[in-house]
């Protein structure tokens, strides 16, 4: 029965990241994008469609990461993002391995303005690094900034939800201090 309910738990894992990897696949905003493109990519809307698709990405990994109930969940989340994307119609077969660099280099940089507990806002920091990569203004005071803050908040936020709707809340008795449930 041991090996029956490991399977059925595995498979479970399975299902759910792939619900969260369908959330974080979700196409960015018109709305977004043109912002994005006016304020950074000099009109470039392919361009900054594309850096807001791997800005949701990225922070839905790192929300995985920081709020997952289960040591594997951000793994296997990356794991089905990874699949998702490599079948991504919006990308040519040819230049997947390029897309991949490319997210890739926005996770790193991305985790670490996120996790830096350097000046000002985690936020701020991610827009930056976003606003830098779509070839924008980069100063903290800059609207374009502000403005980057907000949908990165605002990603944040709808990656959190998704993570809790495809992996469940963590539910723990008022009177048990998290350092001890067992599992």
């Amino acid at each position: 029965m041991r090996l029956f309910r490991s399977f059925r738990d595995d498979r479970a894992l399975l299902r759910r990241s792939a619900a969260y990897a369908a959330a974080l696949m979700q196409e960015p905003a018109s709305a977004d994008v043109e912002w994005l493109a006016q304020d950074a990519t000099r009109g470039d809307l392919d361009h900054a469609r594309w850096e807001l698709r791997y800005l949701r990405r990225a922070l839905g990994i790192l929300v995985a990461q920081r709020d997952a109930l289960d040591d594997r969940t951000p793994s296997e989340a990356l794991r089905a993002l990874v699949h998702r994307m490599q079948k991504d119609r919006n990308v040519d077969g040819g230049l997947l391995e390029l897309a991949e660099r490319q997210f890739n280099a926005r996770l790193s940089a991305y985790r670490d303005a996120f996790t830096s507990r350097g000046h000002g806002l985690a936020t701020t920091r991610v827009a930056q690094n976003l606003l830098a990569f779509s070839g924008g203004p980069i100063r903290a005071d800059a609207t374009a900034v502000r403005r980057g803050a907000e949908r990165v908040a605002q990603y944040l936020a709808e990656s959190n939800t998704a993570l809790r709707e495809s992996f469940g809340a963590a539910q723990l008795p008022e009177d048990v201090a998290p350092s001890k449930v067992v599992r």
